[in-house]
């Protein structure tokens, strides 16, 4: 039988860790990611992650960045397919 715990409790445990850039508190709140590839810009806002309350530094909920990797991807591969972009596509998360 395993003692780990269950992917809840992990992610709860997560914000009583130290940032591990600064050692201050990380709480939650909303984030926007911003990415560049081939000048093109795309930007998700919206995202739920624990950021230090003191430097800044983002850590993302486990599978949580690959998540928003794999939306910038899906974004760029639009734009490029429907040759619709000119600037910056912006996605929000709700």
């Amino acid at each position: 039988m395993s003692h780990d715990l269950d992917p809840t409790d992990r992610i709860r445990r997560l914000k009583d860790v130290p940032c591990s850039q600064c050692g201050g508190a990380v709480a939650y709140d909303t984030v926007a990611e911003e990415f560049e590839r081939e000048g093109m810009r795309v930007e998700i806002s919206g995202i739920r992650a624990l950021v230090c309350t003191q430097c800044g530094e983002t850590y993302f909920e486990p599978g949580g960045a690959q998540a928003v990797v794999e939306s910038a991807d899906s974004l760029f591969a639009l734009a490029r397919r429907n040759r619709q972009h000119s600037g910056k596509l912006v996605a929000a998360v709700a």
